[in-house]
């Protein structure tokens, strides 16, 4: 069996389990936002934790018409509105949740900042 179909599988049979949180050195461990981390949750389900997310500059990110959207990688993506985190923000920082699959770069949470 070719390499590429054996790889195609095992990335099909990973998309479908759900994500689940990564601290593989356990730097998060002890933060005292941890647990409020690891609960948020957008209408796409659980964002993870911190560890999942990554911080976006306010030059990266922007609001228009009640919608957003942040750039990754150079490219501006659509955040869709059910990954829009409602619940306030805690950290401050702008924190957007990528995932890269098969249909390309989607946003399963975004928690938007400050903007200061």
């Amino acid at each position: 069996m070719p390499l590429s179909i054996v790889l195609a599988a095992m990335l099909t049979a990973a998309a479908a389990y759900p994500a689940h949180a990564r601290d593989p050195d356990g730097r998060y461990a002890n933060s005292p936002l941890k647990q409020w981390f690891d609960s948020l949750k957008s209408g796409k389900g659980p964002c993870c934790s911190d560890a999942d997310g990554t911080a976006v500059s306010d030059v990266d990110w922007e609001s228009s018409n009640g919608h957003y959207r942040v750039r990754i990688e150079g490219e501006w993506v659509e955040v869709p509105d059910d990954a829009v985190i409602t619940e306030p923000n805690r950290v401050g920082r702008t924190m957007v949740w990528p995932i890269r699959g098969n249909g390309g770069l989607t946003i399963r949470c975004f928690m938007p900042g400050s903007m200061t």
